[in-house]
Order: C-alpha cells, then sequence, then structure tokens
C-alpha cells in the first residue's frame, strides 16, 4: 500500500480547479477507437472516504479482459486533497488514485472510473481527468445520469439511449441487465463511445456495475476500514 501527500501546488480553490479543467479538457482525445474489448487488461479504479479523519483509500484492480480474472491489484492511502464540491470531485481523488495505479506491477490497458467522463458539466469528470494525465485509454460507468436526460432504454441488456444535455449526447445509458436501472457510460480518453459500451458490456456478464467497478469497490473500501478502523 502506498501511503500519498497531497502534491505541491494542488487546487486549494474552486476557481484554481476550474482552471485546471479548462487546461486539460483541450488535451482530451476524442478520435482513437481504443483497445478491442476482451483484449489485453482493463483495470477498475474506485475510492473510499472517512471525511471524519481526513482519509481517501484508492484501490485499482487489473483484469484479463477475456476472462475477467484478476492479474493484479494496488492501493494507495492518502488526504483528501480537494473539499466536497458537485463538478470538481476528481480533485479530492486524483492523487491517490494515480498512486494506486503507479503502484502497479503490470500496464493497466483500458482504466475504467466509477463515474464519469464527459458526461460532466464542464465535459472533464474523473475519467477524462485521469486519462490525460496518464495518457491511458479511459472510461466512465456511472451509476446514476448525473444533470442529464435519457428515456429508458428497452428492456433487454446491451440496450442503450443517448445521454443528452440539450442536443449534445454526453454518454450512453446502457442496460447491463435485462429490465434492471441502465449505467451511464461515457468517454474519459482515447476510447470511442461505442467501444466504451462495447467494454462496459463485456465487463457485466452477471452484475449490473462492471467487474471492475466492483473489485475496486470491494478493495478500497475493506483497505480503508482497515486504516482507519470505521466502516466504509
Amino acid at each position: 500500500m502506498t501511503t500519498v501527500r497531497i502534491p505541491a501546488g494542488w487546487p486549494a480553490t474552486e476557481a484554481e480547479a476550474r482552471a485546471v479543467q479548462d487546461e486539460l479538457r483541450e488535451r482530451v482525445v476524442l478520435d482513437e477507437p481504443g483497445p478491442p474489448p476482451g483484449s489485453g487488461h482493463v483495470t477498475g479504479v474506485d475510492v473510499a472516504y472517512d471525511d471524519e479523519r481526513d482519509v481517501v483509500a484508492a484501490a485499482a484492480v487489473v483484469l484479463d479482459a477475456a476472462t475477467l480474472d484478476v492479474v493484479a491489484e494496488s492501493t494507495a492511502i492518502g488526504r483528501i486533497s480537494f473539499p466536497y464540491v458537485p463538478g470538481l470531485l476528481a480533485f479530492r481523488e486524483i492523487p491517490t488514485v494515480l498512486a494506486a495505479l503507479d503502484a502497479l506491477p503490470c500496464p493497466p490497458g483500458l482504466v475504467v472510473c466509477d463515474g464519469y467522463g464527459l458526461a460532466h458539466p464542464r465535459r472533464f469528470g474523473l475519467a477524462c481527468h485521469l486519462g490525460v494525465l496518464t495518457g491511458l485509454p479511459t472510461i466512465g460507468v456511472a451509476k446514476n445520469p448525473f444533470t442529464f436526460t435519457y428515456d429508458d432504454p428497452a428492456p433487454t441488456r446491451g440496450s442503450s439511449a443517448p445521454l443528452l444535455a440539450g442536443d449534445e449526447e454526453v454518454g450512453r445509458a446502457l442496460r447491463t441487465r435485462d429490465a434492471v436501472k441502465p449505467v451511464f457510460v461515457s468517454v474519459g480518453h482515447r476510447v470511442t463511445l461505442p467501444n466504451a459500451c462495447a467494454h462496459t458490456l463485456a465487463l457485466t456478464p452477471e452484475y449490473r456495475l462492471p467487474e471492475t467497478t466492483r473489485r475496486a469497490d470491494a478493495l478500497c473500501r475493506r483497505v480503508l476500514k482497515e486504516v482507519s478502523g470505521t466502516r466504509a
């Protein structure tokens, strides 16, 4: 497990954080297809917080994309690096998530974030932020649609509907289980939206959420509980 300090010069105000988003957003790559589903590695990242103790735990879990077997995993613990501000949540997580990724003994391949990419009010969610900083292909798979609208997809697995900001498609509502609430997929960096949805379906053979997210969530919660002595 890696222990992380807040980086020198890390944004301390909303204005500073938004300025960083504005700068980095210009570097998002949207014209690369991304790796084929079922090939290479795919890595889930997630975080858990203990706000009372000012602690955040991050986990990165690498799966074989073909078998969904765990290949490697790593964790990191740090201080919460930014206040809770909707639209700026990545600034609370990025340093610790980066440390967890850096500690992996193998290439992560595609990175799946439990959150948003372009489906973000400023079109720069965690998946975009992480992708730009690492250069890795990234996608966001979220549990809810944030502030965006969508028509309910057909009830069969694999059905989807555009996730909309007005007339702009910022992601897809994707049904990963028959007659179960969809997940909300958006591009982060170096992946197309159809490919992001295909990866999400490949990662959900049994459950609504991707195996990457399920495993990273369980690991970061376990580590936080061990470190803080409280339930995550």
